[in-house]
């Protein structure tokens, strides 16, 4: 069925005349006449009752024009939502998020982002970077924020950030009142790490691996303000992004660089490769791109 039987279909009905709807849709009328006729030949009865001085719906006809008018309208409306998705002005997002970065970065960008697409819907997704991998690779999320390295054949990057990591102790620690101290200074302390499912939690291990120790481990957590809380009693010292260093109390927590080696603590938005992306996160990436050159 062509959806041009249906319109002029629609118009013959309105005018009752197939001279007068040839004249609006500017088209011969035994053409308009062909168009209908075929349409009835595939419906398989007749739509109008041709017999009468002044033509009318046959029953047919009646139930016909009423579904052929939802038809009609249904498509104008697929046209109209299409446009508005190409156009960025509606669809939604799941953008993946480990918990210190949500804090550090994201809440000022996602506001500006909804500001701009106020009909966008966001969905922020709050795991560690390793599981926020996963989710990009298995399409949970569409687009995600990991901690580099990553697989780059299975994922397209692009890095934003790239800090240190700090050691961060009591004020009444040893170690507090040091500029810097090397890895292995920690082989005899306690540390208080992200859980395993943390990408931070592998990066520390394997750099104190590395530097000739494996790390005590006497607590692990998934939340950053437990951590320092927790260093703020004398429970451990554990290992931040120094950004997240700038935010803590320093008469309760001493932050100190780490050398010999550092730990680098490098991010990256990062999305499927050879995936469909949607219009929306297409602009998304190209939001946070200009961002975070800006």
């Amino acid at each position: 069925m062509d959806i041009r039987q249906l319109g002029y279909f629609i118009e013959v009905a309105a005018q009752m005349s197939f001279s007068k709807a040839a004249e609006q849709l500017n088209i011969s009328q035994p053409s308009l006449s062909k168009m209908v006729k075929n349409l009835e030949d595939e419906l398989g009865t007749v739509l109008f009752d041709r017999t009468t001085k002044k033509m009318e719906l046959t029953d047919a006809g009646k139930v016909v024009i009423v579904q052929a008018k939802e038809i009609m309208k249904l498509i104008r409306n697929l046209s109209s939502d299409l446009s508005d998705v190409m156009e960025i002005k509606k669809g939604s997002i799941k953008i993946g998020i480990p918990p210190v970065i949500g804090s550090l970065f994201f809440p000022k960008l996602v506001s500006d982002f909804q500001m701009l697409y106020p009909k966008i819907e966001v969905e922020l997704v709050e795991k560690g970077a390793k599981k926020i991998e996963k989710f990009v690779e298995e399409g949970i999320v569409d687009v995600g924020v990991a901690l580099l390295p990553v697989d780059e054949s299975l994922f397209e990057i692009y890095p934003f950030a790239s800090r240190e990591l700090k050691l961060i102790v009591h004020p009444e620690h040893p170690l507090a009142n040091l500029n810097q101290v090397s890895l292995v200074d920690l082989k005899n302390e306690s540390f208080i790490l992200m859980r395993e499912d943390f990408a931070l939690h592998d990066r520390i291990s394997e750099a104190c691996i590395q530097s000739g120790f494996e790390p005590t481990i006497s607590f692990e957590s998934s939340q950053w303000d437990f951590i320092s809380e927790m260093v703020a009693n004398r429970l451990g010292v554990a290992i931040f992004p120094d950004t997240l260093c700038e935010k803590l109390d320093s008469k309760r927590i001493k932050a100190v660089s780490i050398v010999n080696p550092g730990i680098p603590w490098n991010l990256a938005l990062i999305w499927r490769k050879n995936k469909y992306l949607s219009y929306v996160s297409k602009e998304f990436i190209h939001f946070f791109r200009n961002t975070f050159q800006n």
